[in-house]
């Protein structure tokens, strides 16, 4: 399956990405969470117009695998990473398609605060051909991100005069948008936004 990559698992969705090979990777990912000792793991999307089902899916996989789940709704990829230091979780899967085409998408994992590549990677694609899966039955809860991620880049950077640089921020239609603008805006800077709404398209 050249959905694996050395850095994430990433292909086009209905074609290569189905929701049962979504469903798949989850059971993976929580099979090989609950080998090394994790319990709950953080789970975000981006804001692809395919991200909800693919989220239900490995959601689905995780939970079967007897992994704990905190959903932490739509937000850009580096917000994961905050929550990894911010929620009591022992990893994460974001769902996004990154730079790629909208016909795109896939999974960027973490386990403790690892991302998991190469052959980590292999190894998900090995339990998923062999079906040796953990079963369970893990909880789902929510958490939000955003407000804690802005709180921390104003406290740590406070001693910055920014008032008055006038800053423009294309973010591309994607998850940036809901974080870029404000982040920028409380440090003091006067913000010009280019594509700055959430649009999957």
């Amino acid at each position: 399956m050249s959905i694996f990559r050395e850095y994430d698992v990433r292909g086009i969705v209905g074609k290569d990405l189905t929701s049962g090979v979504a469903e798949s990777i989850g059971r993976a990912y929580g099979t090989m969470a609950r080998q090394r000792g994790c319990r709950t793991v953080a789970l975000g999307r981006d804001g692809r117009l395919t991200s909800p089902d693919l989220r239900d899916r490995v959601l689905a996989g995780i939970t079967a695998a007897g992994m704990n789940v905190v959903d932490i709704g739509v937000c850009p990829t580096p917000l994961l990473y905050f929550a990894l230091y911010e929620l009591p979780v022992d990893g994460g899967v974001m769902v996004t398609g990154s730079h790629n085409a909208a016909e795109y998408n896939g999974f960027k994992m973490c386990l403790e605060k690892t991302a998991l590549h190469g052959e980590d990677i292999q190894e998900l694609k090995n339990l998923i051909e062999t079906g040796a899966f953990a079963s369970g039955s893990g909880t789902v809860s929510t958490a939000t991100v955003i407000p804690a991620y802005l709180r921390y880049l104003k406290e740590h950077f406070a001693g910055l005069d920014m008032t008055g640089l006038h800053v423009v921020v294309d973010c591309g239609n994607g998850a940036g948008s809901l974080v870029a603008k404000t982040a920028l805006e409380q440090l003091g800077c006067r913000v010009t936004g280019l594509y700055d709404e959430l649009d999957g398209r």
